[in-house]
């Protein structure tokens, strides 16, 4: 499993409409990868919760995903559609 299909699976258990989630991976430089996220506008609530206590929970998981992987350090985008 790679950090996508990770982020894929995270992302995709929380909201309503999984289909609808898109989950891409940029390069930016040697040390550094973007994750954007991409979930509809009306779950845009689920993915960030209360205080964004969500998305900082994802950002955590993924950020140790990423160590234990010895990945480059993840930059991580949440937008919505």
């Amino acid at each position: 499993m790679n950090v996508v299909e990770f982020t894929e699976y995270l992302v995709k258990s929380i909201v309503l409409e999984p289909d609808l989630v898109k989950v891409s991976l940029f390069e930016a430089d040697e040390d550094v990868t973007i994750l954007e996220i991409l979930v509809p506008s009306s779950e845009m609530g689920r993915v960030i919760g209360k205080n964004g206590k969500t998305s900082s929970s994802i950002r955590t998981l993924i950020g140790a995903y990423a160590a234990i992987n010895k990945m480059p350090k993840v930059k991580i985008n949440i937008d919505s559609f």
